[in-house]
């Protein structure tokens, strides 16, 4: 069984609920603030962990409460934390988030994950069978040195390019398999998509988009389910009905249950169904690092 090492950001989520999403220039009163331990990496790494997957964390945590608490939490999931180094040069990361009929805005502050280095990632015990995982919240030469070294030891790499900017060929030709959701692939093929849009054009668009035929692209469509492109296989998991109420980590349970499966040597249309399954169950919870499943809990809705 190989391990999963995510290369990624530590947040605290900082939630914020009301009834619906202010305007702009607007106020309008909230429920309650909560805190939550979040960061793409972070949630990431907690759903593989609790999956069953040997994982293994590697980030940036400043030197304050917040930097305290999540590593009290991450330990407390099992993630190995030997490479995420703590620093006094930013505070830890943060996410102001807001959640209304169970949709969210974020905003996010970097912090430390901006001082994530190719030097954090150089000594990264990977091998063959790991599956190594990033995300666009920590910094792009960053993750390009993680995967480097990640094909080296020949180990799978799997990007989750969100949130969603630009970034040139070099990093995509070390990506071998692609999660995103269907906005991030219009963002990044330079079309519009929508929720109307047929498998077929999706297909199309996610197929122009890879750099080589060998490159598995997963596109998430929440409670439409997911589409893959593998080769020249195309792969459909049909969506679950379920009633949402914080979809924060439900991209990122998904990514984490994917890289869980794949190196467990699950084979891929399994896999995704698992990580479908698993992100529809995260999707029914609050928070994001705390909403994730066992895999008790995802083998009991397949």
């Amino acid at each position: 069984m190989g391990r999963v090492f995510v290369a990624g950001s530590i947040n605290m989520d900082v939630v914020a609920t009301a009834d619906r999403h202010p305007r702009v220039g607007e106020t309008v009163a909230g429920r309650q603030v909560l805190y939550f331990p979040g960061g793409k990496g972070a949630n990431q790494a907690v759903a593989a962990s609790r999956l069953g997957a040997r994982t293994t964390l590697i980030g940036r945590l400043g030197k304050d409460s917040f930097g305290a608490e999540l590593r009290a939490f991450l330990g407390d999931q099992g993630i190995d934390l030997g490479y995420v180094q703590e620093t006094a040069e930013a505070h830890t990361g943060t996410a102001i988030i807001t959640v209304a009929e169970a949709d969210n805005t974020i905003v996010v502050i970097p912090g430390t994950n901006a001082l994530v280095s190719a030097d954090d990632v150089s000594v990264v015990p990977l091998l063959k069978g790991d599956v190594a995982v990033s995300q666009f919240e920590i910094p792009l030469p960053t993750i390009a040195a993680f995967f480097r070294r990640a094909r080296s030891a020949q180990a799978t790499t799997l990007l989750n390019p969100a949130p969603a900017q630009t970034f040139g060929r070099e990093l995509l030709d070390l990506v071998d398999i692609l999660v995103l959701n269907e906005t991030e692939l219009g963002f990044l093929a330079g079309v519009e998509l929508s929720e109307g849009d047929e498998a077929a054009r999706m297909m199309d668009v996610a197929r122009r988009l890879r750099a080589r035929e060998d490159q598995t692209i997963c596109v998430t469509l929440g409670k439409r389910g997911v589409l893959a492109l593998a080769g020249l296989e195309e792969i459909v998991v049909s969506g679950r009905v379920v009633k949402a109420v914080d979809t924060t980590g439900a991209g990122d349970c998904f990514v984490g249950a994917l890289a869980a499966q794949l190196a467990d040597g699950i084979e891929l249309h399994a896999a995704l169904a698992f990580a479908n399954a698993a992100a529809s169950i995260s999707v029914q919870r609050m928070g994001a690092g705390p909403s994730m499943p066992t895999a008790a809990e995802v083998t009991a809705v397949l």
